[in-house]
């Protein structure tokens, strides 16, 4: 889970997903067996379960990722994300966040463009946290070209398997957004 104890830095460091369908995943070519989307989380965790259930989604709605491209639920990923991330140009991480902002805010961080703030992760259920992980890989020399991170405000992620409805919405919400950034990347890569 991405979590931050200061509203304010998670603002300065979040943009709420409003990227036209053209978004900056396209400046970048992508070979094939390029494109990498992972949900992070707990199903058993309540709204934890949001990243898991994105990447479900995602793999019924783009059948037509086959070889160009993979979706990985990864149940607890800590520093083990460096390595689902090996071999990819572009990915596309789905968590949950805690930032203080109301359940079902969708945060999108662009880990490409420079450092995130390392405590969006202080209170991860993934052992170390993803804003870590992503810094380690940078500094490791293992970052992919593109990373970019959907986080999903939670409301509970106390013991159950259901979401509570803002984030429920808010998974359909990432789902469309993440279909429509690797849509043109899947044709782009089928010619």
């Amino acid at each position: 889970m991405i979590s931050d104890e200061s509203a304010d830095t998670m603002a300065q460091t979040t943009v709420n997903d409003t990227t036209p369908s053209d978004s900056s995943l396209l400046r970048r070519p992508v070979g094939r067996s390029n494109i990498r989307i992972i949900g992070l989380g707990n199903e058993w965790r309540g709204d934890d379960a949001a990243g898991l259930l994105a990447a479900r989604r995602l793999r019924d709605r783009l059948d037509r990722i086959g070889e160009r491209g993979q979706v990985i639920e990864a149940r607890q990923a800590g520093t083990d994300l460096l390595d689902l991330m090996n071999g990819a140009r572009v990915v596309l991480l789905i968590d949950a966040a805690k930032s203080g902002q109301p359940a079902g805010t969708i945060h999108r961080l662009d880990a490409s463009a420079g450092p995130i703030a390392l405590n969006l992760a202080c209170r991860s259920t993934h052992g170390v946290g993803v804003a870590e992980t992503i810094e380690l890989g940078r500094t490791l020399g293992r970052l992919p070209e593109t990373v970019m991170i959907y986080g999903i405000e939670v409301a509970e992620t106390g013991w159950g398997p259901s979401l509570s409805q803002p984030v429920e919405e808010a998974v359909e919400q990432v789902v469309e957004q993440i279909a429509r950034d690797v849509e043109p990347l899947l044709c782009m890569n089928s010619m």
